[in-house]
């Protein structure tokens, strides 16, 4: 089942045709290896390597008798093949054949996932550099907190989607494994020196025990990776979409030209890819849940597994994919209003900088107690409409006595709250010139 956001390179890795070429990849190698063995001619191998080939509808249609995806398949090889086919899967069963070529396949979208990463990470970069120094306001619980830059939430999410990448290349190197140990893992009809030689040729290790199937908690590994990655998307996108409020204004989607926003309404610009992304990671996460769920099969396999990664394996590296080259693009043309930045940083007259006068407070020799409390009463009136905060703390008794003049307005230095910015830049990216420029 391939998704509508289907990118075609990622897209086509779940083809059944691409399938089917990974089958005959590994039954090959299993022919080849054993011909080295002796334990086939080696004529009937290099014939079967000539003549090998399938056609996905002729599959399909054998299947739709025998009821078998894999013996539908090695039937039309067979066709192909001719007598020498009796070579083709020897001492194999289907799941050594479906899911060390499942393996392969896994590889490659993870390497597709790992190179989309790498560009967002280089695209989230440019505009951390481009904004290290735009002041903005922080916000925890949804309400301003105190100045940020929002260079620095470009950063954080540039070490995050870094995680992100270590987590994805981790799970490529779990499910990197091919088994071909038979029926219940016993090596009972094919001796484990072809399968060593077979999974080196295909580039992957060989599991060192098995049963019927490689064990599906690798898998599960790969799918919660590509769900945290979804979550961190998901976070991004988030953020975006309340920048983009029009209470907030401080950074929008592009908007081409000749686009939309509503039906009804044609004033609006919403945040229609963000909002995208977000739902498509409800989907790629609810997915880890179904691969977490195929660990456990009865005794030594069955098929519950099956027919759910039929399903979960594209849809979520699909929707990664296409996750990843939506995401990128809205960064990379994502439109920022430094101004507006400035105006919401100015928006509470200066309350933003309460813990700068309570610290201030502290370090004169008031107690935390009594300084907060001094600190809260200005800033709840200047909230209720009763002076400004400034005022508010010039006519506390206790302040006066405490605070001069200008060390009460070196309090409302910005600079001096973003003065560490430059040393998290050059610890996040290691590089001390374009950190600094």
């Amino acid at each position: 089942m391939i998704p509508r956001y289907t990118r075609p390179e990622m897209g086509h890795i779940w083809t059944d045709a691409h399938r089917l070429e990974k089958w005959l990849e590994v039954e090959l190698a299993v022919c080849d290896a054993l011909a080295e063995a002796g334990e086939i001619p080696k004529d009937a191998a290099a014939n079967i390597r000539a003549k090998a080939a399938f056609d996905p509808e002729r599959v399909l249609e054998i299947e739709k008798t025998v009821q078998h995806d894999v013996i539908a398949f090695l039937t039309n090889v067979a066709e192909r093949v001719g007598p020498d086919s009796r070579f083709i899967h020897l001492g194999l069963t289907s799941s050594d054949v479906v899911d060390t070529a499942q393996a392969l396949l896994l590889q490659e979208a993870a390497d597709r996932i790992l190179a989309g990463v790498d560009r967002l990470r280089e695209s989230v970069k440019k505009r951390a550099l481009e904004h290290q120094r735009t002041p903005c306001i922080g916000r925890t619980h949804g309400i301003h907190a105190e100045p940020t830059t929002f260079g620095l939430k470009m950063a954080i999410f540039f070490e995050e989607f870094g995680r992100a990448r270590e987590r994805v290349a981790r799970a490529r190197e779990a499910i990197s494994v091919g088994k071909l140990s038979g029926a219940v893992g016993t090596f009972a009809h094919l001796d484990p020196s072809i399968e060593q030689k077979v999974c080196l040729r295909l580039g992957l290790k060989s599991a060192p025990v098995s049963n019927q199937v490689i064990q599906r908690d690798r898998y599960a590994e790969y799918m919660a990776a590509l769900g945290i990655l979804a979550a961190s998307l998901e976070k991004m996108a988030t953020e975006i979409r309340h920048l983009q409020r029009t209470e907030v204004g401080e950074a929008e989607e592009p908007f081409g030209g000749g686009q939309k926003g509503s039906s009804a309404m044609p004033h609006k610009r919403n945040p229609v890819g963000c909002e995208q992304v977000c739902g498509l990671a409800r989907v790629v996460k609810s997915h880890v849940l179904t691969a977490l769920d195929n660990v456990a099969l009865w005794h030594e396999r069955d098929i519950s597994h099956s027919s759910a990664e039929r399903v979960i394996f594209p849809d979520a590296t699909i929707l990664i994919d296409y996750m990843l080259h939506r995401m990128t693009g809205i960064l990379e043309r994502l439109v920022v209003y430094p101004e507006a930045m400035r105006k919401n940083l100015d928006a509470t007259g200066g309350l933003i900088y309460s813990q700068e006068v309570l610290l201030a407070l502290a370090r004169k020799g008031v107690t935390r107690e009594e300084a907060y409390a001094w600190v809260q009463d200005s800033a709840m009136k200047a909230r209720d409409g009763k002076g400004t905060f400034k005022e508010n703390l010039r006519s506390q008794a206790g302040i006066k006595k405490i605070l001069s003049e200008s060390e009460l307005k070196r309090c409302f230095d910005l600079e001096q709250q973003l003065r560490n910015v430059d040393a998290i830049f050059r610890r996040v990216f290691r590089e001390s010139k374009d950190a600094s420029e």
